[in-house]
């Protein structure tokens, strides 16, 4: 089923995603966290990209299993950083024979230590984009950072960039983690007319919220800053209060007309299951 199918349909749906093992010997213990996932009858599950040529193969091959055996929506990943545009199209090949129609487009994070973009390579999402509107008939989804990217200077020009993937066809938009929704209602404001799905990460260990937000740089208001100065140091108390502040994000999303949401899973089915039965009598 094609998402965007999805998305439009009434309700509110809540997704998941996960992410494939760095080596071939995680392989079944995330298989074992997809099912977990898939237990809670999610809308859609996305699988993020092993990137390199060496995983990729994992990426199509547990979306495989998602769509064919536990008959949920897949929605793989598909970066330009760590593959070339060869490379690219073997996957992209690889996931019609498989039956995926959905794919998220990103340029995915460039290497510290490596340069981007290197000869065969794609150098925005934009060019990914649209090699995959002529490779086939997918329903595409492309990123959204609402605080803007980290590596941009000035919000307006993330926002050009932005409404750029719009103008290249792109079905939906899925936005990076964020700790503040007001920050997520003022993109609503930005006339972005397809459907833009909030991407909520339950943070359940004080190292996890340091990690994630050297990677994206997203701003942690004091509240939040508060919750993990407490508990942090507690890791059943911090597990129980981030998916409490993730839980209490998901309310004030729907409470304000949002019927689509991401959750950021970090493969731990458990985490999901306790947001789910959060809101046990408001999403049915």
């Amino acid at each position: 089923m094609r998402i965007i199918d999805k998305i439009k349909a009434d309700g509110v749906h809540i997704s998941f995603e996960v992410f494939p093992p760095k080596t071939d010997a995680g392989f079944e213990s995330v298989l074992k966290a997809t099912d977990g996932i898939a237990e809670l009858t999610p809308s859609f599950i996305s699988v993020t990209y092993g990137a390199g040529g060496g995983t990729s193969k994992n990426t199509v091959k547990i979306a495989s299993h998602i769509k064919n055996d536990l008959k949920i929506p897949a929605l793989a990943h598909l970066t330009c950083v760590s593959s070339t545009k060869e490379e690219v199209h073997k996957v992209i090949g690889q996931l019609q024979k498989e039956g995926i129609e959905n794919i998220l487009a990103l340029r995915g994070d460039i290497p510290q230590d490596g340069q981007f973009p290197l000869p065969g390579q794609y150098s925005h999402a934009c060019e990914l984009i649209e090699d995959i509107k002529k490779m086939g008939d997918f329903c595409i989804g492309a990123a959204c950072y609402p605080e803007g990217h980290v590596e941009m200077e000035h919000k307006k020009d993330d926002i050009r960039y932005l409404k750029e993937k719009v103008d290249c066809g792109v079905d939906f938009i899925t936005t990076q983690m964020f700790f503040n929704n007001d920050i997520f209602y003022r993109i609503r404001e930005q006339g972005i007319m397809i459907p833009v799905l909030p991407g909520i990460m339950p943070i359940t260990t004080k190292k996890q919220l340091a990690r994630s937000c050297a990677l994206s740089g997203t701003a942690v208001p004091q509240r939040f800053r508060a919750i993990v100065d407490y508990f942090g140091d507690d890791p059943a108390a911090m597990k129980q209060a981030g998916i409490a502040y993730a839980t209490d994000q998901i309310i004030d999303l729907i409470a304000n007309g949002v019927r689509n949401i991401h959750v950021y899973s970090m493969n731990k089915p458990e985490v999901a299951a306790a947001i789910m039965q959060n809101l046990s009598e408001i999403v049915k």
